[in-house]
């Protein structure tokens, strides 16, 4: 019986997800992260890195649809019917460039 944290089963649930979870294969839950910056003693929220980022983000120029994406916001209404592209590469360039300035 393969062990719970095997490549294969992770691989195999993940969905492409950059951090499924080793368990689950989903997308780790937010209580995750809530507990690994309580335990890195880091005083702010998930919601606060979010916001941290999507404010640097404007304040650099970042188009918003591409910051919104990089979030995994949803398109809505009209604007969102035509969105097809994942814009890929644009997003690894911006979580490049957000890497670089977070360290």
């Amino acid at each position: 019986m393969p062990s719970r944290c095997s490549p294969r089963r992770t691989a195999r649930h993940s969905d492409g997800l950059v951090f499924p979870s080793p368990v689950t294969g989903r997308a780790v839950s937010e209580n995750t992260y809530v507990k690994l910056l309580r335990h890195l003693d880091i005083p702010t929220s998930v919601h606060g890195l979010r916001a941290t980022f999507r404010s640097w983000c404007s304040d650099t120029g970042v188009p918003r649809d591409l910051a919104e994406m990089a979030l995994g916001h949803a398109v809505r209404g009209v604007d969102g019917a035509y969105a097809r592209s994942d814009v890929l590469e644009r997003r690894r360039t911006l979580m490049q460039l957000w890497d670089e300035y977070i360290t």
